[in-house]
């Protein structure tokens, strides 16, 4: 074998381990640093004031300076609140205490979802008081902010249209991510497609939804 072909198989070589060196570390950074697109800013969470499972007045102050995921159920809903809320406690688990993380659960029925009720509710699933608020209080005021705010779909259902008698309500079931200054945060997907949401019955999506978190909490630590 001559020099020369034996300098070519070392520049070959050599080039291979940098690919392969290169591939790795992207994998460790995917892994560590979420996939590094944008977070695009859907909107704005307005002031408010509304009551949690605790009897304790929150606004939108409180929230200043904590990522949020928020959702919506009620406590007497026969389909998907159940899971969901077991979606967002398993969310609640795969993140430590110490990071500046709220989880919010507004009631669609306020009328029925007193604090007592909520906090019977809130314990069944394992929310803990200080990291996961499930919020209710005026029916007008809470309404505004899940429709206009949060663009969540709430719609009370007339007696005829019901399944079964606690089949009240028709409304969404996904979550949406708020950021540490209240401006509610997209997402966009390998295909370059935006979301406005993520869906809490998807798993690609609450991946996604936990490695937005992450995201945010790197942009703005706290």
């Amino acid at each position: 074998m001559s020099g020369s072909t034996r300098k070519i198989e070392w520049v070959v070589w050599g080039a291979l381990v940098l690919i392969i060196i290169g591939i790795a570390g992207a994998f460790v950074w995917s892994k560590f640093h979420g996939n590094g697109r944008a977070l695009p800013v859907l909107g704005e969470v307005s002031d408010f004031t509304l009551t949690n499972q605790n009897n304790q007045a929150i606004s939108l102050a409180n929230l200043r300076g904590q990522v949020c995921v928020t959702d919506v159920i009620f406590t007497r809903c026969p389909g998907p609140c159940a899971k969901m809320t077991r979606q967002m406690a398993e969310l609640q688990r795969s993140l430590p205490a110490s990071v500046p993380v709220k989880f919010i659960s507004f009631t669609s029925d306020p009328d029925y979802d007193t604090p007592p009720i909520l906090n019977k509710y809130a314990e069944r699933f394992g929310a803990v008081p200080n990291r996961w608020w499930f919020l209710t209080g005026n029916k007008q005021e809470i309404r505004r902010l899940e429709v206009n705010d949060f663009k969540f779909v709430v719609a009370e259902k007339k007696p005829d249209e019901r399944e079964v008698p606690d089949d009240l309500f028709i409304h969404s079931t996904h979550f949406t991510l708020v950021d540490q200054n209240g401006k509610i945060r997209g997402w966009t997907d390998k295909e370059g497609k935006l979301h406005a949401y993520f869906d809490s019955e998807d798993p690609t999506a609450r991946a996604e939804l936990l490695s937005a978190i992450k995201q945010l909490l790197r942009e703005n630590p706290s």
